[in-house]
């Protein structure tokens, strides 16, 4: 609680997944949680602006929810990323879903780069745009590799259907 008196965003967020989930000793409290995920949203927490577009995306509120979702993708969210994915493809804009998509893929994210690679095997994506996808997508995973990582990712390709 000291630090959520101290406007620390994750402590915040912290806290405010408690209220959204009625853990830790709290009772579920969704106007608190989002009262909460929006002041650490409000700190530049990632996070929060994400969970803030899930109540909003559960609730029908779709122009909040991707206001949310897209400022904790242009924050890095991944998550975020891939939800803003899924939102523009199933409301039929292609090319943004793509967009997002190669973003995901530059930022290291496997299954987007092998949905960029089927883009372009059907045609969708152009050589110079998966070259330099490609190219980003291998950066960003050699900076992150580790052995952990490796195995995390092995296990998910073996158990994710595609």
């Amino acid at each position: 609680m000291k630090r959520v008196e101290a406007n620390d965003a994750n402590s915040i967020c912290m806290l405010a997944n408690s209220y959204h989930h009625g853990v830790n000793g709290l009772q579920r409290d969704e106007e608190r949680a989002i009262e909460l995920y929006a002041r650490a949203a409000d700190l530049g927490h990632s996070g929060s602006h994400y969970q803030l577009g899930v109540i909003y995306h559960e609730g029908g509120d779709m122009k909040k929810a991707k206001f949310h979702y897209e400022a904790a993708a242009m924050a890095g969210h991944e998550v975020a990323r891939n939800t803003l994915r899924y939102i523009e493809f199933h409301s039929g804009n292609m090319e943004r879903a793509l967009k997002h998509t190669m973003i995901a893929a530059s930022c290291g994210n496997y299954f987007a780069m092998h949905s960029v690679i089927i883009s372009f095997e059907e045609g969708g994506v152009s050589r110079e745009s998966i070259d330099s996808t490609l190219t980003a997508y291998n950066n960003s995973c050699a900076e992150m590799r580790s052995e952990a990582r490796d195995n995390y990712i092995i296990t998910r390709v073996r158990t994710r259907p595609m």
